[in-house]
Order: C-alpha cells, then structure tokens, then sequence
C-alpha cells in the first residue's frame, strides 16, 4: 500500500495507551502536578498578566480555544498557526506543528517567552516575578529543594508534568478494541475500511493516530499539501491559504521541508474545529474533503464523508474532571507594576 509515494506497512489504530511517557529527569509526584496546574492556570506568567496557557489551551472544554488564531498579550494574533490541544499532548513525540520542540518541558518554555503570545521578554524576568510570590517560593521549595528552587527548568518541568494528566481514553473505539463490537456504529465500521483501502494509516497510523511509532524527541512529519495541483485540491488551496505557512522548513531551513508539519492525532479530532494548521476550515467534513484531494487525489462521496467523520466521531475520549486551582497571593501588595517597563524592553528584543 502506497500513500505519497512512501511504502507504508504501519498498524492501524490500537488501544489507547496505559501509561504516558515520563522522562527519567522529571518524574511526575502529587506535588509537582499541583505546582504545574497552577502555573497552567495563572496569567501572571505573561507580560500583561492576563495571558496563561488555559487561555490558548483551555482544559476546561476541547484543550484549544477554538479559535483559527489565538489571541496573545496585547491583544496581538498568533499567526500563522492554530493552537493545537493539550489533551494527549503527553504522546506527541515532538511539539508545535513544526516540531521545533522535542518534549512537553521545551514546548511550555516557547510560548512564555514568545512576544506574541505571553510576551515575557526573558527567562529571568520569568523568575524574577515567581519569586515575589510567597506562596510559590514555597511550594517551588517542596517541590525541587532549597537550593535554587525557582529556574525556568523548573518552571517548565512543572507545567509539563501537569500536562501529562491531561489524557483521554476509553473512547467507544477504544471498546471496540477491547471487543465490545457495539461500542461504535455501523458507519464507524464503514469508515475503518474506507480509511484503510485509501491508506491513510501512512500518515496516521499507531493508538495515537499520528506516528507509527517514533520515538519521543523524533517527530513524524508529512507534507500538505501533496497535490496542491490537482485540480480540486487547487480550489481548497486557494480558499483556504494552504501553502502560505511553510511548515518545517522555518525550523530546518531544508527546502525539502517546505510545506511539511507533524502529522496530528486523530484523538477527539471531532471537538477539535477549526482545522488545519491555519485553522481555516470550520468542519470536520470539509477537512474530510480536503484531505481525500489534497493528499489522495481523491473525491469522495457524501456516504463515504458521513463514514468517515462517523468513525472519528468515535475516537472522543473521557476528558479527565478538571477544577481551578487556587494561586498563591501577594498580600497587602501587587507585583504587576513594571508591566509598561517590561513591554519597552520586550518591544526592543523583538527588533533586534
């Protein structure tokens, strides 16, 4: 079976994961996922501080914003990508669309310090407003020890471990899996052999629905469009700006990787609109359409787009109960107000 020109003999599907990956330099404890959760959640890790990563990455619903941009300090749009969830982010082999980041603790540094999204000019500066808060010095304490509790390691190590908890399985394929043959519909069924016979287990093979295996820091990268030519696909193209982003190669600088982006789980795809890494398409049947043409040279049928969205409606899991978490106070004071400061020094490292 062939897909792109790349030979392809890959597992499709599986059951979801027991376990998520954890790096043996940051294990996960109680204390330091009730560290990374509040962190998550407090805004005061952005310039303005009213910017968190639940603000992009809302747990509380989908793990995205379900916006096609997201909105970062300043009010300043985050172009060119649309924030992806952070459910299940625990099994990414590498982060961002590009891949850029080859774990979850490199992801959590990048938007901190990103002047659109949170805006934070530096990682010091980072630190230096996390210590002037009591009730972090504290548990950063219990945390990571008395000697230099509070780095930006730490910082990152904390909120990835947070992140680690945010998984969802036992969807009704999952069941299936498991032999329960009533857990998903006749067009469900209908759908696995559609996705099969055209092969998109290439790109979207393993549990995750997005690497055949890779391991983790090794991303798994296709490029799309494949046919950008191809007539039906041209039109999508053209009304969904699916060329503009140039994907990888603003990593590698490879021309060869032009245009290529790590493959995304099928995991919840249904909950995860808008679509693409623009965030251009409003529905899951439209990306269904696109997809078939633009990577498969194929038109598919209304029957065969109902099948299709059927079965990935099936891949929604159980999303873990999520409360929000109480952040530590600064009383009888505030450490907000080197704000204006901080945007002049963070407006002269974005020239440079």
């Amino acid at each position: 079976m062939g897909f792109g020109g790349i030979a392809v003999a890959f597992a499709f599907g599986g059951e979801f994961p027991s376990k998520v990956p954890v790096p043996a330099d940051n294990p996960m404890t109680p204390a330091k996922i009730s560290l990374g959760k509040q962190l998550f959640f407090d805004p005061r890790l952005s310039l303005t501080g009213d910017v968190s990563c639940q603000t992009c990455h809302d747990v509380m619903s989908n793990g995205s914003d379900s916006l096609p941009l997201a909105f970062g300090v300043l009010g300043r749009v985050d172009t060119p990508r649309h924030p992806p969830s952070v459910f299940n982010a625990a099994f990414n082999t590498v982060q961002f669309w590009d891949g850029r980041a080859n774990s979850l603790e490199a992801q959590a540094k990048g938007p901190i310090l990103n002047p659109v999204e949170m805006g934070m000019p530096n990682a010091a500066d980072v630190v230096k407003r996390l210590q002037e808060i009591p009730g972090y010095r504290d548990e950063f304490r219990k945390v990571f020890g008395d000697k230099d509790p509070i780095t930006f390691d730490h910082i990152a190590q904390a909120i990835a471990t947070y992140e680690r908890t945010l998984v969802t399985p036992d969807s009704p394929y999952d069941r299936y899996v498991k032999g329960d043959k009533t857990a998903i519909s006749s067009n469900a069924k209908a759908g696995i052999n559609i996705i099969r016979s055209f092969g998109c287990e290439a790109c979207h093979a393993g549990p995750m629905f997005d690497n055949p295996g890779t391991p983790m820091g090794t991303g798994w990268f296709q490029k799309f469009p494949v046919q950008p030519h191809n007539p039906v696909c041209a039109k999508y193209v053209q009304k969904y700006h699916l060329m503009d982003d140039p994907g990888r190669f603003d990593v590698t600088h490879n021309p060869a990787d032009k245009h290529f982006f790590k493959v995304p789980s099928w995991r919840n795809v249904a909950l995860q609109a808008p679509y693409f890494q623009n965030g251009s398409v409003r529905t899951l049947q439209t990306a269904v359409r696109v997809m078939a043409a633009c990577q498969l040279g194929q038109t598919l049928t209304d029957k065969q787009v109902t099948d299709i969205v059927s079965f990935l409606d099936s891949l929604t899991g159980k999303f873990p109960k999520e409360t929000m978490p109480q952040l530590p106070e600064t009383p009888n004071t505030t450490i907000m107000m080197d704000v204006s400061q901080l945007q002049k020094t963070a407006e002269k490292t974005e020239k440079k």
